[in-house]
């Protein structure tokens, strides 16, 4: 009301002036310190709206945020549950290969203590028949002799008779005897490839096992060896020496398509390794370095036996390449690729010493746009991680460089050293990665790598 009143007279006032100078003498009143609080009142309101107001807009915002998180959240669930689910499929799926490989072992295993009792049976069969043999052999001695001191006497006929009867038997033990032998044979030489069967099939199971726990395995060898044995199971000439020696002599034998295929070299157990066939011939592949896939800091062990993946990097195993290069004359052909897709390569007259001498290298350049920086590790043997033959005096260069190598005091190469996604950058980057240096030229980090073995008797050029 008191507000009303002012209003009220500040109208008369100027509606009613007492004096020409209106707007001189003209005085308003002054507001009471009430009406200045109501003000302020009003001004913290509207300011507290504001606040709330925006306030309002920030949790809105803030919800529209989190339900496009919470979104997200659920595709990646989602994702996750796909990926779960085909990881358990492909698990069953090998679960369900290595029960199968399991029975097949069985039946296998069933099979050989069969042909293990059939042998035992013939043998025995033939044991007696040996005996009959030898009582009709004193027979017939007995016979002629009587013969001899009834020569002059012509024989009854009884008697003629009876020695008719002895020949017919012992030629009938005589044919017995040759049949049971050749069956004798031929069921040694099945047991035998049931042997090898079983055992192939038993590192199948243990692979196949190391597989599904640790999902990096050498698990395209068995492929080769199982490819094999399957076209060759329901031949009953099958023969474990009519096995190629070398991917040159799988080439011999017709085969134009690189892949896997299982060899025996030096009359050793059969293996698989990776062919790569050209016009000209076959290689065995041996290293190959492509996209960092399998880490090759290993440990001797694994170096000795070989590891990895046929379709990627892997390493053969020095066992394997000592048992090749033992065969005859070869050449080690070292291919490698630069970051810009270019290719170079080198060849060495190569053979390697077996186990007693650390697997030693022993090679000699013989060609190649590659220059040599491997010609100075000749003599070496194999190091590794926890194996040292180098001649580095004060430490091991397979910690400095890591990875296997025929290291001489940490030389000019080293193949198996770390895949890098790219050029290594700083010095001990570069000594650490995968690396080719000539002895008056400088250090090649290369993108790819490959290393195969092929006879001395063709060349082959990178295509």
């Amino acid at each position: 009301m008191k507000f009303l009143y002012f209003f009220t007279f500040f109208a008369l006032a100027v509606a009613f002036p007492t004096n020409d100078r209106l707007e001189e003498d003209l005085v308003l009143p002054q507001i009471p310190e009430d009406h200045k609080s109501r003000f302020a009142m009003l001004e913290d309101v509207r300011l507290l709206a504001n606040g709330l107001l925006q306030l309002g807009h920030s949790l809105r915002e803030f919800v529209h945020k989190t339900k496009g998180q919470i979104s997200t959240i659920f595709q990646k669930i989602s994702h996750f549950d796909k990926s779960f689910y085909q990881l358990s499929a492909a698990a069953s799926e090998i679960r369900e290969e290595e029960e199968a490989l399991r029975k097949t072992t069985d039946i296998l295993k069933a099979s050989n203590e069969k042909v293990v009792r059939m042998s035992q049976d013939m043998r025995s069969r033939m044991n007696g028949l040996l005996q009959d043999r030898n009582q009709l052999q004193k027979k017939v001695v007995e016979l002629e002799e009587k013969l001899s001191s009834l020569s002059h006497n012509q024989l009854p006929e009884e008697q003629m008779a009876e020695l008719a009867a002895l020949k017919e038997v012992i030629d009938t033990q005589e044919t017995c005897i040759t049949d049971l032998l050749k069956t004798m044979k031929e069921q040694h030489e099945q047991l035998n490839h049931q042997k090898m069967k079983i055992k192939i099939l038993e590192e199948k199971l243990g692979e196949d096992s190391i597989q599904e726990s640790s999902h990096v395995s050498f698990n395209s060898e068995p492929a080769g060896v199982m490819a094999y044995l399957s076209n060759n199971s329901t031949k009953s000439n099958f023969d474990i020496n009519d096995l190629p020696k070398d991917c040159q002599e799988v080439y011999n034998r017709g085969e134009r398509t690189s892949g896997v295929y299982t060899i025996r070299p030096n009359e050793s157990q059969p293996f698989s390794v990776y062919c790569e066939m050209t016009a000209v011939g076959g290689s065995t592949i041996i290293q190959r370095r492509q996209d960092g896939s399998i880490d090759f800091d290993q440990t001797w062990e694994k170096y000795e036996h070989g590891f990895g993946e046929f379709n990627g990097d892997f390493w053969l195993g020095l066992q394997k390449i000592q048992s090749i290069s033992q065969q005859g004359n070869y050449v080690l052909h070292i291919e490698l690729e630069d970051w810009k897709m270019g290719r170079l390569f080198a060849d060495y007259q190569f053979s390697l010493g077996g186990p007693t001498t650390h697997y030693s290298l022993v090679l000699e350049h013989i060609g190649g746009d590659l220059p040599d920086a491997m010609s100075n590790n000749t003599g070496m043997g194999f190091s590794t991680r926890d194996q040292d033959h180098d001649n580095k005096a004060d430490g091991s260069c397979a910690h400095s460089y890591t990875g296997g190598w025929w290291f001489n005091v940490c030389g000019d190469s080293n193949l198996n050293g770390k895949y890098t996604h790219g050029r290594p950058r700083g010095r001990a980057e570069r000594r650490r990665a995968i690396f080719w240096k000539a002895s008056m030229g400088t250090s090649f980090s290369p993108r790819s790598t490959k290393m195969s073995l092929r006879p001395a008797s063709f060349i082959i050029r990178p295509h």
